[in-house]
């Protein structure tokens, strides 16, 4: 279809936009990441995109598209850990410390990263893949490499330096083929649009109110664990572990971030234990999160 078609179909107003079927929602993502349009056309879409707003079954046409595209290794008896492209900009990542903990437990971490993308600027998952020595449970994906066509859009996001539907798509291209999945969120609604978006793509999808929009719980939160159509919901409280980690308020370095990662307090310690105990659990290796921590607990890095 004419793409011009799909940007009168977003932007033209409430009384003029409507939303597109599956099938046109997927070949608009196979002409954007094919670049067949001008990038002004493609800005334009995405803007209007997200102002009419976005329905889940575009997503999921976009989905589609995506798929196309991805080259996939397949990573046994691993979860993957849907970050956001955007970074963190107050806090160290955990997953390094978790994954030590998970050594010896029998889970892989299936991590993607690429160039920052819009809209927060913070420290990417690449910044500190790519600058640590990782466990050898961690399985770090690079977007240049498995699905190049997203990657060659950073530049046209970059400029229209806005959140757009792409930071919902990208966050779970499940590049290892992985059977478990936990992502962020920050608002209860969003529960119901990702369980709708990603919930048939793995046997147990996980979301949870994490710090910064990531799978990393830093202070109380809550979990929900998707199992077909049913929607669990668990509060988790760190110092109910006798954890009590404060969260820092401030803009972090990334030298800052990787020296606490790699000089890790004991209160991170203890925290990086609790998130590999909630991995555990939303993997089924255990019955309950209280169960895992007894077992990780034992761990010593």
């Amino acid at each position: 279809m004419d793409f011009f078609k799909y940007i009168h179909a977003v932007g033209t107003g409430p009384k003029g936009n409507r939303d597109l079927s599956f099938e046109e929602a997927k070949d608009m993502m196979r002409q954007v990441l094919n670049q067949s349009v001008p990038s002004e056309q493609i800005a334009a879409f995405l803007l209007g995109w997200r102002l009419k707003p976005e329905t889940t079954e575009e997503f999921r046409g976009a989905l589609a598209a995506c798929d196309e595209n991805i080259s996939k290794t397949e990573i046994s008896n691993s979860l993957e850990l849907g970050y956001p492209f955007d970074g963190k900009a107050k806090n160290p990542y955990i997953f390094p410390l978790v994954a030590k903990v998970l050594e010896s437990h029998n889970l892989n971490l299936i991590i993607v990263g690429d160039d920052k993308q819009p809209a927060k600027d913070g420290i990417t998952i690449k910044d500190i893949a790519t600058k640590l020595d990782l466990a050898s449970n961690i399985h770090y994906f690079d977007r240049k490499n498995f699905f190049n066509k997203l990657h060659n859009l950073t530049d046209i996001r970059n400029k229209l330096g806005l959140r757009s539907g792409f930071n919902t798509v990208e966050k779970l291209p499940n590049v290892a083929n992985s059977k478990y999945a936990i992502t962020g969120v920050f608002h209860k609604p969003y529960v119901k649009k990702y369980t709708e978006i990603f919930s048939d793509r793995y046997k147990r999808l996980a979301l949870i109110q994490g710090n910064e929009g990531t799978p990393e719980l830093f202070s109380k939160g809550r979990l929900w664990i998707v199992d077909d159509a049913d929607i669990q919901e668990y509060i988790i409280n760190p110092k109910y572990y006798g954890i009590y980690y404060k969260k820092s308020w401030d803009k972090i370095t990334l030298h800052d971030s990787l020296e606490q990662v790699s000089n890790p307090s004991d209160e991170y310690l203890k925290l990086a234990q609790l998130n590999a105990a909630i991995y555990l659990f939303v993997t089924q290796k255990t019955s309950s999160i209280d169960e895992a921590f007894d077992i990780v607990t034992s761990t010593t890095f």
